[in-house]
């Protein structure tokens, strides 16, 4: 674990305490647990849009129009 310092505006301040006091734990935990739930997200879309973009591509236009948005 790594202790560092966290500069926020007051009100941003007062609802870390607000939301931790909620949680039943510390600002130093809820701000932790927040950066690890962003970084997880993070990843999880990163490794989607790397399969989406890796993927192949089974349909092709052929010179034609894609289908539009409209249902038929």
């Amino acid at each position: 674990m790594k202790n560092v310092t966290v500069t926020m505006e007051d009100s941003v301040a007062e609802w870390a305490r607000l939301e931790a006091a909620r949680r039943n734990t510390s600002v130093s935990r809820l701000v932790g647990e927040l950066l690890a739930e962003k970084m997880r997200s993070d990843d999880a879309y990163e490794r989607a849009l790397q399969d989406w973009l890796h993927r192949e591509r089974t349909w092709a236009s052929e010179g034609g129009d894609y289908p539009g948005r409209e249902l038929p």
